[in-house]
């Protein structure tokens, strides 16, 4: 028996039903029903198709004879009181019509769903055990074709290779572009493949992206025969933008000022061996030349930008695609971008090339251009780590080493100024006019002075800055005389650099000499005259003569253009003949000869011990060398000393 007051809550058990229990025991439940779940069931109980008319009816009969009878025991407080009722009723039937029509429009506190009927029953043991045999059937069947989908495949891809290797296959584009993503960049965006170009990769700062789109070749082009042929056999094709399309190349000439009055026609100027891409062309090839193209453009861009910044005694000029900078009084450096970009005019003619092909343009310089801004690529990616890691990172090898009490602040403010490649492809170009100034002088001089020989050997350890050459003047068969040890030639060793030149001649003097080829030709004529004396010294030694003199630079006589004339005095064996070899490098060779008899010396001069310095004074007479046999000067002179000594 129950106390009296005690309350007893009575409350549904929290469990969810049972929907499933999987082969392994475990039992999935149905969650619970949501706020919105709860109410669409209920509103589901709700049969929406009876009417209530005849209830209705019904009340309101029985509501007329009440409120009749009403009426008789309570008469109407107001005439228009029947109105107002039926006016308050329509008013609230239209706000609530109004409600629906907002819920309905605007979504925000409900939305209007179909209901969907519950078809679930209650599961008993005879429907779970036939759920569980079509679980392990279906789980069977799925795994079946799972295997026969494998077997498919695998079919498939035996077929496809058989067709490859047979040749039978003409879709090849997963090849093509596998041998493109060898070579270049690829990402795909969506359902597009793009390609990068520019060498942003290897430390390029360029404005101008290299982007292009592979996409499939269709074969479906508009063209002629060979156009489709080609387009066929090429199922990859690559979509480059308009501005990378044709070929470009980078022309560097040196020129003299008269040569180069029109400034403007190196512009249209361009080799041979660069001309217009066809359009079906390989997909390498393409790609090469826009590449190729980018490249060019940033070399340009990156020279024109320091020709503009740099300061010089003659500005430099920037006219278009050209650049136009001052190496030498009267030479000028043009650098030039030809650019051929595949679209013909009315005539015929691509843009910016010239039908004359002509060009005097100098390849190692254009070649170095691309060297240096592929340097530049390098550094800007290959920094000399810190030593230790945590010291400050960019540091050069050279800095790092020297620590920071080792160099001054002169040496760390020229270590920190770099040259740009304007000024280094300026320098080069200066070498390069230095170096072939010389050639043709050492060529013309070789070709016009015939005796002696004149032979140039050059160095092949060079530098694009500097070069070594070495100039040897000799005579034909007397070049050396083992006999005696005797050398017969004359050397001279150059060293070429920017804007002047170091000589070294044979006895190590040093001379420094400017950029005119005139200090070189005056130079090798000295030498000249000075071989000739040397040259006249060994052959007197070889026969017998005596040395009485050997003077370098003579005092006296005419007066040279340049440098000095030399001489030497030669006494016969007998001391009764002498010779004198004067040789100037302007006034040339000249050989005067005296000969003395001893009957007519005068007595006063019996007391000299050595009568050689009898042959001192008198009368010398020139001796033509023109009339002499021989095919040198050494031979000449070989003739002259043994006639003279010959008995009379």
């Amino acid at each position: 028996m129950a106390l009296v007051g005690v309350s007893v809550s009575i409350e549904a058990v929290q469990e969810n039903k049972i929907q499933e229990v999987t082969l392994d025991g475990q039992e999935i439940v149905i969650p619970p029903l949501s706020m919105s779940e709860s109410l669409a069931k209920s509103a589901q109980k709700i049969d929406f198709t009876e009417d209530g008319s005849e209830d209705h009816s019904a009340k309101t009969s029985e509501e007329e004879t009440g409120d009749k009878e009403a009426a008789t025991f309570q008469p109407s407080l107001w005439p228009w009181d029947s109105v107002r009722n039926k006016l308050k009723t329509a008013y609230t039937e239209v706000g609530v019509l109004l409600d629906v029509l907002n819920i309905a429009k605007e979504k925000k506190y409900m939305v209007l769903t179909h209901v969907q009927q519950d078809t679930s029953e209650p599961k008993s043991a005879v429907q779970l055990l036939a759920k569980k045999k079509g679980i392990m059937l279906q789980s069977l069947i799925s795994g079946l074709s799972a295997a026969s989908a494998v077997l498919l495949s695998g079919a498939e891809r035996l077929k496809r290779s058989h067709e490859d290797k047979t040749g039978a296959s003409s879709d090849k584009f997963h090849m093509e572009l596998l041998k493109l993503r060898q070579s270049w960049r690829l990402k795909k965006v969506g359902n597009a493949i793009i390609g990068d170009l520019s060498y942003r990769s290897a430390g390029s700062r360029f404005w101008q992206g290299g982007t292009f789109e592979v996409t499939k070749n269709t074969g479906t082009s508009s063209g002629d025969q060979t156009d489709v042929g080609s387009a066929l056999q090429n199922p990859l094709q690559v979509v480059i933008p308009s501005e990378l399309e044709g070929t470009a190349y980078v022309q560097v000439e040196i020129k003299s000022v008269p040569d180069s009055m029109n400034l403007m026609s190196a512009t249209l100027q361009m080799p041979d061996a660069i001309g217009r891409t066809p359009p079906n062309s390989h997909w390498q090839e393409r790609l090469d030349n826009a590449q190729n193209l980018l490249f060019c453009k940033e070399l340009f861009a990156q020279l024109a930008r320091e020709a503009v910044k740099m300061k010089s005694n003659v500005p430099h000029v920037v006219v278009g695609n050209q650049i136009i900078t001052n190496i030498f009084p009267g030479v000028q450096l043009s650098i030039v971008l030809c650019h051929s970009s595949n679209k013909a005019d009315k005539k015929g003619v691509l843009q910016g090339v010239s039908q004359p092909a002509r060009t005097d343009n100098k390849p190692v310089l254009e070649h170095s251009l691309h060297q240096l801004l592929r340097e530049v690529h390098h550094k800007t990616l290959h920094l000399d780590p810190p030593q230790p890691a945590t010291a400050t990172f960019g540091f050069t090898k050279r800095r790092r080493l020297a620590g920071p009490l080792g160099l001054s602040r002169a040496d760390l403010k020229e270590m920190a100024d770099s040259e740009t490649l304007l000024e280094q492809i300026i320098q080069q170009a200066r070498h390069e006019v230095l170096k072939f100034r010389t050639m043709a002088t050492i060529d013309r001089l070789a070709e016009e002075v015939r005796d002696p020989q004149i032979m140039a050997h050059w160095s092949c350890l060079n530098s694009p800055l500097q070069s070594n050459m070495k100039i040897i003047i000799t005579s034909s068969g007397y070049e050396a005389v083992r006999s005696q040890g005797l050398v017969t030639f004359q050397s001279l060793d150059l060293e070429i650099g920017v804007d002047s030149l170091k000589a070294v001649t044979k006895d190590r003097r040093v001379l420094q000499l400017g950029f005119q080829e005139k200090e070189v030709e005056d130079l090798i004529r000295w030498q000249i005259s000075q071989h000739h004396i040397a040259l006249s010294q060994n052959i007197a030694r070889m026969i017998g003569w005596e040395v009485l003199g050997c003077n370098g630079c003579n005092g006296v006589g005419a007066m040279e253009g340049f440098a000095s004339s030399s001489s030497i005095q030669l006494v016969a064996p007998k001391n009764d003949r002498m010779l004198l070899i004067k040789s100037g490098p302007t006034s040339g060779l000249h050989v005067f000869l005296k000969i003395d008899n001893k009957d007519n010396l005068d007595p006063s001069l019996a007391a000299l011990v050595d009568p050689k310095w009898l042959n001192l004074g008198g009368t010398f007479r020139e001796i033509d060398m023109e009339q002499i046999e021989g095919g040198n000067l050494a031979t000449k002179l070989e003739l002259i000393m043994a006639m003279v000594c010959k008995k009379r």
